[in-house]
């Protein structure tokens, strides 16, 4: 069903876990165009659009930030919320322009000026107007001037990121927890009603396709005229993004997926529910290499970042791993408190990264020694977003951080 408009306590992810390991998980994997990485950063410039900053989804940043990291602002949407809400912050923010975008569990997207930390406007739900916003635990993407985030509730925005306006709406039939991505003129995202969707600029539905057994948790993206989706079949399914069409035969990647994938030339990389991290050559549809903790080996739904040397990628298992990304050798692991769920983002030399123990790190990447670690909150789930020497995250407490340096 799409609706159509004139110009105008967060589902915690051990629950997610649990509905995976009952068999209702799934997720949208992502893939992107084959460039190289320095063509992809270039391109990024110093914004950060979309889910892990770049169509490849490697997490890499093109913006560089200081050898120490100090809070310049922050924005406490908890303070202002009823005590018994929640108003945690689950997904990635957006930042193009100067602007900050990002969604709450209070039922609001926020646009926030990065250069102060003022709120420029927030869209949230209004009677008068119609207008019903669920929760938001999804990354937020933002292009060409609209701003794109799904709901708890099952509904797909459009909004005019000038204005806060909403443009357009279309409505699914469960959470959405993937974040938008783009296939020419159209956006395509996932929803938990097992179905990845294709939709064109102004909101009509182009084509959906159905990945029996659960969620489709991931963010997808395009190689070419390619995407990926994987479903609880445990499988890797090649989709032609222009009729919505599976091709060729799927690879078993041996468990159910939780994450999104990076992408570096014709390798995926991602992590399962089955305490496994793969590379897999989807040109060949064959599996790289494996990796499985020897000691307490547990699942990952932290999404990886990737270098032409290392992959680097966060575990239920407290820890930060660190892999040669042609053989998939363990250069070194770094153990937090709490789960890694945050998916790391590599700028310059250093890995960021946030645990759900409430600590962001920085780690050196060469050898993941610990170079700096704040205390934000009480948790952190989400993803650092990295824009014009700055970093952006949430915390489950409500609160939008900005880091980087004091003048």
């Amino acid at each position: 069903m799409r609706r159509w408009f004139g110009n105008d306590r967060r589902k915690i992810r051990s629950g997610m876990a649990a509905r995976c390991l009952l068999g209702l998980a799934c997720m949208g994997l992502l893939a992107a165009a084959t460039l190289g990485l320095d063509s992809v950063e270039s391109k990024a410039g110093r914004d950060w659009p979309v889910f892990r900053g770049n169509p490849l989804q490697t997490g890499i940043a093109a913006s560089h930030l200081p050898d120490d990291l100090e809070i310049l602002w922050k924005v406490n949407v908890a303070a202002n919320s009823n005590p018994n809400s929640d108003s945690s912050f689950e997904g990635t923010a957006a930042i193009v322009n100067g602007t900050v975008y990002i969604g709450s569990m209070d039922q609001s997207l926020y646009a926030i000026a990065l250069n102060s930390g003022k709120v420029k406007w927030r869209y949230t739900s209004d009677k008068d107007k119609g207008i019903k916003v669920g929760p938001i635990k999804t990354a937020v993407s933002v292009r060409d001037g609209f701003v794109y985030a799904g709901d708890c509730d099952g509904m797909f925005h459009c909004l005019n990121a000038a204005t806060g306006a909403r443009l357009w709406t279309y409505e699914t039939n469960a959470e959405i927890t993937s974040a938008a991505s783009f296939a020419g003129e159209n956006v395509l995202f996932g929803a938990d009603d097992e179905t990845m969707y294709c939709l064109d600029r102004n909101g009509k539905e182009r084509w959906k396709f159905k990945v029996p057994g659960g969620p489709v948790l991931g963010t997808p993206a395009i190689v070419g005229d390619r995407t990926f989706a994987a479903g609880c079949d445990s499988s890797l399914h090649v989709i032609d993004t222009a009729a919505g069409k599976e091709i060729g035969s799927p690879v078993n990647l041996g468990g159910q997926v939780g994450a999104s994938v990076a992408v570096l030339k014709d390798n995926l990389y991602v992590g399962t529910m089955s305490n496994q991290f793969l590379a897999i050559d989807w040109k060949k549809g064959e599996i790289t290499w494996s990796f499985t903790a020897e000691n307490h080996p547990q699942s990952f739904y932290s999404s990886a970042a990737v270098t032409e040397t290392l992959v680097v990628v966060g575990s239920r298992d407290k820890r930060v791993h660190a892999f040669e990304r042609n053989t998939g050798k363990e250069l070194w692991s770094y153990l937090t408190r709490k789960n890694v769920d945050s998916s790391p983002v590599i700028v310059d030399r250093r890995v960021i990264v946030g645990s759900l123990d409430g600590n962001l790190y920085v780690l050196d990447l060469a050898h993941g020694t610990e170079l700096q670690k704040l205390k934000l909150g009480s948790g952190i789930s989400a993803s650092p977003a990295v824009a014009e020497n700055r970093l952006v995250i949430g915390t489950q407490d409500g609160v939008v951080y900005c880091l980087g340096a004091k003048k």
